[in-house]
């Protein structure tokens, strides 16, 4: 009769240890979902971000050439070059 006790127990026990689990797992899920909108939206605001700093250099080195200089500062060489 006790071998039945702690076998019975012992099913509780790897019931209770795979809920435990399956929470785990669970949460863990949610965690990486939620990760990769976070990533999905910085990855969208850098390609825009790039754009508009692309823009900005374009802009920048347009209004120096017109300005009467040869070659853009952005362009130039540095001088240990």
């Amino acid at each position: 009769m006790a071998a039945v006790a702690e076998g019975g127990d012992m099913d509780k026990d790897m019931e209770a240890r795979l809920a435990r689990l399956e929470e785990a797992l669970a949460h863990q899920g949610r965690a990486t979902d939620e990760l990769s909108e976070v990533i999905a939206r910085q990855d969208a605001e850098i390609v825009r971000l790039t754009r508009r700093v692309e823009m900005l250099l374009h802009a920048a080195a347009e209004r120096e050439l017109d300005s009467g200089g040869t070659i853009p500062l952005s362009d130039q060489r540095p001088p240990h070059w």
